[in-house]
């Protein structure tokens, strides 16, 4: 069953980098692949007021499994509110370095806001290939796509 970004409170891309383009600053974005990490990434984050993209690699999906991220995000989202005082700041998770379609469709379908592909391993005419698909089907449900 697909997870929509919004229903897990995540914000979309989009929206943090035109209100970074328009402030002038700088969107940290961080790998994490645990709980612990995460707290201190949120802690962070929010002692200094800024958004945050919250970036899964494909090893980190394998290792700490791809439902438990997501509810980990989700669980970001509603710490970040806790810890300022039911503030909370803008957080994206983003898929960094997704291998192949399949994987960038499964983070999309799972909440992800942002997907990466890097097709760069393949010919340059695959690589495009790859790239349209995922674009196609990410703008399909409101998630902005990263291309290597």
């Amino acid at each position: 069953m697909a997870v929509s970004y919004k229903d897990l409170g995540l914000v979309n891309t989009r929206e943090m980098f035109a209100k970074a383009m328009k402030g002038h600053y700088a969107i940290p974005a961080y790998n994490f692949n645990n709980m612990e990490q995460l707290q201190a990434i949120i802690q962070a984050c929010v002692e200094t007021e800024s958004p945050v993209i919250l970036q899964v690699s494909k090893g980190a999906r394998e290792y700490a499994n791809q439902t438990l991220l997501r509810y980990l995000a989700q669980g970001a989202v509603e710490y970040a509110k806790e810890i300022s005082g039911g503030k909370g700041i803008p957080i994206c998770l983003h898929l960094d370095h997704g291998p192949d379609f399949e994987t960038c469709k499964s983070c999309i379908d799972g909440g992800f806001t942002s997907v990466m592909i890097d097709a760069s391993s393949k010919p340059f005419a695959e690589n495009i290939e790859i790239t349209k698909k995922v674009v196609e089907y990410a703008h399909d449900h409101g998630v902005v796509v990263e291309a290597e």
